[in-house]
């Protein structure tokens, strides 16, 4: 079944594709600098009315177990 998502959805879906990919080549820095950027952007779009609670709190989740896997990282 074809569900629309808003443009805020799109762009947390490539910030978060960007995420896993720099996790998979090992560039756990650039991986870092994503995970970040997610949690920024979520909240910002959260805040703005652009993505509805389902929406955010997916990806807030998302963005939290990436945190606790990379907690140990320190660049």
């Amino acid at each position: 079944m074809f569900r629309f998502r808003s443009a805020g959805e799109r762009e947390l879906e490539g910030i978060l594709a960007e995420l896993r990919a720099n996790l998979e080549n090992n560039y756990k820095s650039t991986a870092q600098a994503a995970r970040v950027k997610l949690g920024e952007r979520c909240e910002a779009l959260w805040n703005e009315g652009k993505i509805k609670e389902k929406v955010y709190k997916k990806y807030r989740d998302l963005f939290e177990e990436y945190s606790l896997m990379l907690r140990d990282y320190h660049h």
